[in-house]
């Protein structure tokens, strides 16, 4: 079979590295991948947002299986293109993505279905938002309603922080996203996240992990897309994946499916283990950057297998089996993040770091100049390490990030401290 993977970051290269492992992938393409991903398989430059171009690649290839990596095709329809055109595809329809797309349409859907979460309010206008936060007072969440590219959402320890938030989403700080936003209460726990695949009648749990989102050691600074991660998340237990299926994943299910949108695909629910038991925060709706570099080396069951099994709509006769062992991500970032940054630096021992032990460096935001690696994006390298606890891939993950010589760049150096302070 051959397979399309859409993307060209960190999370595409991990899906790539697991796709190109599966017997049942005879050939990959990446559409515009980056230089990690090309030796999994073909870049090609597609542009995902012509939707023409990729059902005509599609069809010419007669390729069997398309992966939607990033969430902007999925909210502007790709997946709902190419099924179009009886093109196998992996993602919800533009209609379930709305999870992902809109914040408030998922609050509002979670009102409906009594699934756990902060108490919000939405707002289209700043006067009454800013009424709304002076009221309720900080702490308070303030977030865009539409995708911001992982910049939607402040949590706002102070009035002068939220009011700031507000005048910032509704001045155009965010473009069309902040056209209106969704103001929550602040929760108080352990944030985690969780990944289920959904064929849009059935969920199946796939993984937990924990991402570090601020920039500095410590938990210091501003938020990002993320700065490391690690799987599985000590702080899920058993009891509380149960827990999170059966009054989170599954009603959310039920509902899409009752809204005559049922979402084929793969769930990422932002969870915080509260007082009274887990709570949605919101719904992604693909694998997470860089918790998908963290979950990936952790599957033993075929990821085509599985995916094909989600776009069949036979996942209660699936199985999805991780190997038994932790996987720690830590992400190389160049200097300036998560604000301007130099494009072009050199980067060096990526080789060196690859050959340790059960390592992998997955590329997030590279390219290459005259043959040589350089830095292209804020966020360019996620250096996994696989190990039977966290700690011991903690030490593996940064004897590779010691082996890499990056002037240009830099990572925290604390990623998996939650998991081994328990």
């Amino acid at each position: 079979m051959k397979v399309l993977l859409l993307g060209s970051g960190g999370r595409e290269h991990a899906l790539a590295w697991a796709l190109s492992g599966s017997p049942l992938c005879d050939r990959l393409f990446i559409a515009p991948g980056n230089p990690g991903t090309a030796l999994c398989g073909e870049n090609v430059a597609l542009d995902m947002d012509d939707h023409a171009a990729l059902v005509a690649f599609a069809l010419a290839e007669k390729i069997g299986l398309v992966v939607i990596g990033p969430e902007a095709p999925l909210v502007d329809g790709a997946a709902d293109a190419l099924r179009a055109a009886g093109v196998k595809a992996f993602g919800p329809s533009a209609a379930a993505a709305r999870l992902e797309g809109s914040k408030s349409f998922t609050k509002e859907l979670c009102a409906e279905a009594g699934i756990p979460t902060a108490a919000f309010a939405r707002f289209d206008n700043a006067e009454a938002a800013l009424r709304y936060v002076r009221e309720k007072g900080a702490p308070i969440v303030v977030k865009a309603d539409g995708l911001a590219a992982g910049k939607g959402v402040v949590v706002a320890q102070s009035l002068d922080e939220a009011q700031d938030a507000i005048a910032m989403m509704f001045g155009g700080g965010l473009g069309a996203a902040g056209a209106e936003v969704v103001i929550e209460e602040f929760l108080e726990g352990e944030e985690v996240s969780f990944f289920a695949l959904c064929d849009g009648d059935a969920a199946i749990p796939l993984a937990s992990a924990q991402d570090h989102k601020r920039v500095g050691d410590g938990d210091v600074g501003p938020n990002t897309g993320g700065m490391g991660a690690y799987s599985p998340a000590p702080a899920l237990t058993p009891d509380l994946q149960r827990q999170v299926m059966d009054e989170i994943i599954n009603p959310t299910v039920a509902a899409m499916k009752a809204k005559g949108a049922p979402f084929t695909g793969v769930f990422f629910a932002g969870l915080m283990l509260t007082r009274e038991g887990p709570k949605l925060i919101e719904y992604n709706v693909r694998f997470g950057d860089p918790e998908c570099e963290a979950i990936m080396p952790r599957l033993k069951t075929d990821l085509v297998a599985a995916l094909l099994a989600a776009c069949d709509g036979v996942l209660h006769d699936f199985d999805v089996r991780l190997w038994d062992r932790a996987a720690l991500t830590v992400v190389m970032a160049a200097n300036g993040y998560p604000g301007v940054v130099e494009k072009g630096s050199p980067i060096r021992g990526v080789e060196k770091a690859e050959a340790m032990d059960e390592v992998l460096v997955f590329h997030a935001g590279t390219a290459l100049k005259d043959g040589a690696l350089v830095a292209n994006g804020g966020r360019v390298l996620a250096v996994t390490a696989t190990a039977p606890t966290i700690a011991e891939a903690q030490r593996r993950a940064y004897a590779a990030v010691d082996a890499i010589d990056w002037p240009g760049g830099f990572c925290r150096r604390d990623i998996g401290w939650r998991a081994l302070s328990r």
